[in-house]
């Protein structure tokens, strides 16, 4: 009876162990409450979910997607109540939200140029310049040129701290690309900053015969999985293997060909629309 009671206390302890360990490595992220194709969808798509079911696979840890705001999920990552978010790119500014590869918010601030790892990055993406059909607004890469009123772009979003180095009127009061199109096309904007993605998918939509993208980007910037400094304490090691683990599986073959797959289509859908710019996708921010 005294062994049978062993067993199952043995039993009870490992079982007890196993669920502590899993719970210790489910990591929750939070990720921007709408569909920014190719990257992800609100069920689950896009490279983004495939990437990092991936990393979840070789690390195994178990990762908790939770949808909401943009700027919700930045604030919950900042105060700790969720685990990450993605996908993230980074500014000076940015630095106190919580942890990127190559740069935590405890040193940054120690740092005369911090900058992220680009090598650790979920993807990389274009901001492109959306206006009205027939606008004489233009950007040459350097200069905005025939500007007559503000550029809008999502609130929260970083292309904002771009657009405010220009010097131009800007209108950050829009949640959604949809929101912009409509100020767009009823005169409250001259131009809108859009993820390339979100550029395509209004081109092509009900309002794609009244907005025209222009040629050259804005802006580029590689996105990053970035994790709460509460967490990364905790866990500093586990911080490590996963965003190693992403770059593995960046540059992987297989995952390097579906990046190509969504680039092509991306391409034929630009040529559908008849603009010439061929955006890398759409993607947070």
């Amino acid at each position: 009876m005294r062994r049978s009671y062993r067993f199952v206390l043995a039993a009870c302890l490992l079982a007890s162990a196993t669920a502590q360990a899993a719970k210790q490595d489910s990591i929750t992220l939070c990720f921007e409450r709408q569909d920014v194709r190719p990257w992800r969808t609100l069920d689950g798509g896009g490279l983004n979910f495939e990437l990092l079911n991936e990393v979840a696979r070789r690390t195994k840890v178990t990762f908790d997607y939770q949808s909401m705001p943009w700027k919700r999920c930045l604030e919950q990552l900042r105060s700790n109540q969720v685990d990450g978010a993605f996908a993230v790119s980074f500014t000076r500014d940015r630095i106190g939200l919580g942890a990127y590869p190559g740069v935590a918010a405890s040193h940054g601030a120690l740092v005369s140029d911090p900058q992220a790892d680009p090598a650790k990055r979920m993807h990389t993406d274009t901001y492109v310049l959306v206006r009205p059909r027939g606008s004489r607004l233009d950007w040459d890469g350097k200069v905005f040129r025939n500007l007559d009123g503000r550029i809008g772009f999502q609130l929260g979003y970083s292309v904002g701290d771009f657009l405010r180095l220009q010097g131009v009127a800007l209108d950050e009061g829009s949640q959604r690309p949809d929101e912009l199109a409509e100020k767009l096309i009823a005169g409250r904007l001259a131009g809108a900053a859009m993820g390339g993605g979100d550029a395509i998918r209004m081109l092509r939509g009900p309002l794609g015969s009244k907005l025209e993208v222009l040629p050259v980007p804005l802006v580029e910037k590689p996105y990053y999985l970035v994790l709460s400094n509460a967490w990364v304490a905790r866990k500093p090691q586990l911080a490590a293997l996963v965003w190693d683990a992403i770059e593995q599986v960046r540059t992987s073959p297989g995952y390097r060909q579906r990046e190509r797959d969504y680039a092509a289509a991306a391409r034929r859908k630009l040529v559908d629309t008849g603009a010439t710019l061929q955006p890398k996708g759409g993607g947070s921010h």
